[in-house]
């Protein structure tokens, strides 16, 4: 019985909502997209994860929610990358 116990207690949880296919697709594409024009250490995971003040948000969260989101956190790191 304990051992059942302590196996529990190092369980992951998963209490908030998990990625559509779309949306882990765009989360991949913004995030690959992000690494190979940002190769400095932590400039990608920086930029994806900072509120932009021209994206009006977090570009990860803006890739993940739509289509559109996703185009313009391409076309804001095509910018930065010109």
């Amino acid at each position: 019985m304990r051992s059942h116990t302590l196996n529990k207690q190092f369980r992951k949880r998963f209490d908030s909502p998990r990625l559509s296919a779309e949306e882990a697709a765009r989360q991949g594409r913004a995030a690959q997209l992000a690494w190979e024009k940002m190769p400095e250490p932590g400039a990608a995971v920086a930029f994806l994860n900072t509120h932009d003040e021209g994206l009006g948000g977090r570009p990860i969260d803006l890739a993940v929610a739509s289509d559109a989101g996703l185009r313009a956190v391409e076309e804001a790191i095509a910018a930065r990358d010109a």
